[in-house]
């Protein structure tokens, strides 16, 4: 496994076409391809600026990417753009502030196809959760297989205090 910081930008394209790979199957087959690249590849530049940006990727033995993880130390103030807002409606700021500023932000973690089922998802959390015990990342509701698979690795939720939405948040313990 090897780890990156802003040096990610140097396997840019590989990472896009990993991404996309993962994150257009089920149960985000609705994304267009080419929209999903467009985005990533422009949130990579600037998230690989961000203050703690890491990233972790497995190859597999053929040299191509099996996995991959992103991911930063999330800063004070906390954010409302994005997934931010419903994060902090869901969780409310005393909760915010405790469990979420200055913790490792997961933001991206993929598997590809061809490496599924062989504890890599897992390895890769632990990889950025040995550098960064506190972490935390959000998961889209309908994505089932992804939420049983945090609360299997002893990811918990923390307590809701606002209305639901379409993300779950998870932390470690």
């Amino acid at each position: 496994m090897q780890t990156y910081g802003r040096d990610i930008l140097e396997i840019a394209d590989e990472l896009t076409t990993a991404y996309v790979e993962v994150f257009t199957a089920p149960p985000f087959e609705h994304r267009d391809p080419g929209a999903t690249a467009a985005a990533f590849r422009t949130r990579l530049g600037s998230d690989a600026e961000r203050d703690g940006f890491q990233a972790w990727v497995e190859r597999s033995a053929d040299g191509r990417i099996a996995g991959f993880v992103t991911g930063w130390t999330t800063p004070a103030p906390f954010r409302t753009d994005r997934s931010y807002g419903s994060v902090l409606d869901r969780l409310g700021a005393e909760q915010v502030e405790e469990l979420l500023i200055g913790a490792f932000e997961v933001d991206e973690l993929g598997v590809l196809q061809h490496a599924r089922g062989t504890g890599l998802a897992r390895r890769l959390l632990e990889a950025a959760t040995r550098e960064h015990p506190r972490a935390w990342l959000l998961a889209w509701n309908q994505n089932h297989s992804a939420i049983a698979f945090y609360r299997h690795v002893g990811w918990r939720e923390p307590e809701v205090r606002g209305p639901e939405h379409d993300i779950v948040v998870f932390v470690t313990l």
